[in-house]
């Protein structure tokens, strides 16, 4: 198999040799990880429940998480799903890349479409799984919102949509998710939204891919899949708690797979997540704090400010040079677009993950703000 380097492998090789400015402290807004303390109370979770640690656990997960994770969509989305509905997963990281394998496996000439740029998981998912790569573009004419083209998707197998959208912070519309929903059914292809971001939003709570399909009449969410991670909005991503939830026939056969896959979470962290999907008040501090962020990005460098995620999408000329006179002059690393994207998109773009308390992200900011002038 052949493999892309990921990006911040990329990065590292852009930055090499340069020595950045010593008078700066050093800030990377590279990765997109929180850098807010994990609540105690899901740490108090994880440390009374260690004595766990002599039991194997179940594949599909123990029941009290897969209720504590449908208890998450209801109060959420609205959402009533049933046990066979979901299955709790390591993060989101190896479902998305073990899922299209599994789905894919049978098919003769397997073909998957996502986003672009993108999270580079899919791409390497579909390498794994042989299959045909279209890309759906994220450009700035069409608001960095994948165009539905039937025809493209005639033949496609399953459909990757990411909304809200690492790395653009787009946010697509209850309206155009349900029609993806109904290209889903009436080409019959798999559609799955990675919600990883969902929890993040600004100022109003946003639509799951489920709520699209019940607009759409598709109440058994025939074809219809969202992945969750408890990692940004819990500042918890070492829990490594997801989930995969929708049409009950794919989930039935693939439980079967992940019996095979051995990746089920240890108990003392099912714990954890138990506590973290089961509570929404802790997630408003973290949210708050990511508003913020992106009201400084407004402030100072004039970008708008998105309807979710903690993600600046900067249009930068000569993105990659001036990615690494940034880091030699202020100390201050971010991801070049291009590294994201293929086919040229993302060229000439950063991406800034504001991900720190936000004197951190205003004295970032203003470095950037005085390097481009």
């Amino acid at each position: 198999m052949q493999f892309q380097k990921y990006p911040f492998e990329k990065l590292n090789e852009l930055l090499n040799g340069i020595e950045p400015n010593n008078d700066f402290s050093p800030i990377a807004l590279t990765i997109g990880e929180p850098q807010f303390d994990t609540p105690a109370f899901i740490k108090d979770a994880v440390t009374k429940s260690i004595d766990l640690l002599n039991k194997y656990p179940k594949t599909a997960g123990e029941q009290a998480l897969r209720e504590a994770q449908l208890g998450y969509l209801k109060r959420n989305f609205g959402i009533d799903l049933d046990l066979n509905q979901i299955i709790p997963t390591f993060g989101t990281r190896e479902v998305l890349f073990n899922f299209p394998q599994f789905l894919l496996y049978d098919k003769q000439e397997p073909k998957m479409a996502f986003v672009n740029p993108f999270y580079q998981i899919y791409e390497g998912s579909a390498i794994a799984s042989r299959a045909k790569i279209l890309h759906l573009p994220l450009t700035k004419e069409n608001g960095y919102k994948p165009k539905l083209n039937k025809e493209q998707l005639k033949d496609v197998d399953l459909v990757i949509l990411n909304t809200p959208s690492n790395p653009t912070a787009s946010v697509m519309s209850l309206y155009e998710l349900k029609q993806w929903v109904e290209a889903a059914i009436e080409l019959d292809f798999v559609l799955l939204n990675d919600e990883c971001y969902i929890d993040l939003y600004t100022n109003n709570p946003l639509p799951s891919l489920l709520n699209a399909s019940i607009e759409a009449g598709n109440k058994d969410f025939k074809n219809i899949l969202v992945v969750n991670s408890i990692s940004k909005r819990s500042s918890a991503p070492g829990l490594r708690s997801g989930f995969i939830a929708g049409d009950r026939e794919i989930l039935k056969e693939y439980l079967k797979y992940r019996t095979y896959v051995g990746c089920a979470s240890p108990l003392p962290l099912q714990m954890g997540a138990v506590a973290a999907w089961s509570d929404d008040e802790h997630v408003k501090a973290f949210r708050e704090a990511y508003k913020q962020n992106l009201e400084l990005a407004n402030k100072i460098l004039g970008v708008d400010v998105p309807e979710a995620t903690f993600y600046v999408w900067l249009e930068v000329k000569d993105a990659l040079q001036k990615a690494k006179e940034l880091y030699q002059k202020y100390n201050v690393k971010v991801l070049p677009g291009e590294f994201l994207g293929r086919d040229g998109e993302g060229k000439d773009f950063w991406r800034l993950a504001l991900v720190y308390e936000p004197e951190i992200i205003k004295e970032a900011l203003s470095r950037i703000k005085e390097f481009l002038g």
